[in-house]
């Protein structure tokens, strides 16, 4: 079995997996028109804490979980959308392992990690403008809550090609040993719609079915002569984490499978936007200055900056209508009930249809258009950017486009996510 590295050792590892400190301080976004840490943000998270600090709201402390219950009350995150890492890959690693597993609750903006006997509560939400933030809450009893935004030392990790290029999300498969330290020398994945389940959830804990499929999850590998070998059919399909990980500590015994999955979408959703927000910005800006440069109309857009915003609004495009999704060869089911939870919480049209609808047999969702079409975010697109991706929506739906990129769409797949936006979505139903 692999020795366990030194921490230098670990860091030395994430540092040549992800872009340091000292990269991202210098990343275009630190810098007008973005200003990532100097401009005002309104997420939940930020609300929250500004409600904390007027006095507005209290939290109460719970002997066994901290903060956790009242800030998942708070900010209307569902327990049953715990899942459980045990990988060492996150601020509290040294809180972290196979038999302390970290937790991560989350709804369709805020993220929500929790250790046992941590020192801090983690945070990340999604702020309409400037994309992914992070905040941590102490977890003491001993002086008033007081939510603290990152300055930084989280974009270590989650600014990087991983996550677009931008301040976001990422969830990590690695291959782990007894301690929980991703192994050296080995394949690290970050999921999303498109991985291969066989990629999937190494360092995580997983709930569910899922047939003759295999995942990564719910082992420990190790190292036999030069390969890495870990038992697949010993993580597959567990109803229950019973014999792996004592859960009394979590507020849920689950790591649900479905959850993970939307999980996986919805990371990279969120990543795309935001950098579809960036990228239209900085366009802009650069043509605004080119214009006064040159003596131009103001409103003149560029040519180069016409095709960066177009450019932008495909990659939103691909993740909105599940390009490339990994087609599931056997049904899969979680085990907590967050599958209907995360559905009864669809807008419907007429005919009772949702972006929310789960298929779980053929892909995730039964209708294969991201539900964050109608987020915060999504409608805190620059103009330029959102109406393109609306404009572009109407000819793909309308089965009007020619460049092939769509065509895993089935003509009853365009009729019925066209359907459901006409009725659900009014900036896209004027588009057309």
């Amino acid at each position: 079995m692999t020795a366990r590295p030194s921490v230098i050792a670990l860091f030395a590892m994430l540092a040549s997996a992800f872009p340091s400190v000292a990269w991202t301080q210098s990343a275009s976004f630190e810098r007008p028109p973005i200003d990532y840490l100097g401009a005002d943000v309104h997420d939940r998270v930020a609300k929250l804490s500004g409600a904390l600090e007027a006095g507005e709201i209290e939290l109460a402390y719970d002997e066994e979980h901290g903060y956790l219950p009242a800030v998942l009350a708070a900010l209307d995150v569902p327990a049953d959308s715990q899942t459980l890492v045990f990988s060492k890959t996150s601020l509290q690693l040294h809180r972290i392992s196979p038999r302390r597993p970290r937790a991560l609750y989350f709804n369709d903006d805020v993220y929500v990690g929790w250790c046992q006997n941590g020192d801090v509560l983690e945070f990340a939400a999604t702020d309409p403008q400037q994309g992914a933030i992070f905040y941590s809450l102490e977890q003491s009893s001993e002086r008033p809550p007081r939510i603290v935004r990152d300055r930084g030392q989280c974009l270590s990790c989650h600014a990087s090609s991983r996550t677009q290029g931008v301040p976001g999300y990422l969830v990590r498969s690695v291959h782990v040993d007894a301690a929980g330290y991703p192994m050296l020398g080995t394949s690290t994945y970050t999921t999303d719609h498109t991985s291969p389940f066989p990629e999937r959830w190494g360092g995580w804990y997983v709930t569910g079915t899922h047939g003759e499929m295999r995942h990564m999850g719910n082992v420990i590998s190790r190292e036999e002569g030069r390969e890495v070998v870990s038992d697949v059919d010993a993580g597959a399909n567990r109803d229950t984490l019973e014999g792996l990980v004592n859960t009394n500590p979590y507020l849920s015994p689950h790591s649900d499978l479905v959850a993970l999955m939307v999980l996986e979408h919805q990371t990279q959703m969120h990543n795309a936007i935001a950098a579809a927000n960036y990228e239209t910005r900085e366009a802009l800006h650069q043509s605004a200055q080119m214009n006064e440069l040159l003596d131009r109309d103001p409103d003149t857009i560029s040519d180069s900056a016409t095709r960066r915003i177009d450019a932008a609004a495909e990659r939103v495009l691909r993740h909105l209508l599940m390009v490339d999704e990994f087609p599931l060869t056997a049904e899969v089911a979680g085990t907590s009930g967050f599958a209907e939870g995360f559905t009864r919480r669809g807008v419907r049209d007429s005919e009772g249809r949702s972006l929310r609808d789960l298929d779980l047999r053929r892909r995730l969702f039964r209708h294969p258009c991201s539900y964050l079409i109608r987020s915060p975010a999504f409608a805190g697109l620059p103009d330029e950017v959102r109406s393109r991706i609306l404009g572009r929506l109407v000819t793909i739906l309308d089965g009007d486009d020619d460049t092939g990129d769509f065509d895993h769409l089935s003509r009853d797949d365009r009729v019925a996510v066209r359907a459901i936006l006409d009725e659900t979505h009014p900036e896209f139903a004027a588009a057309r």
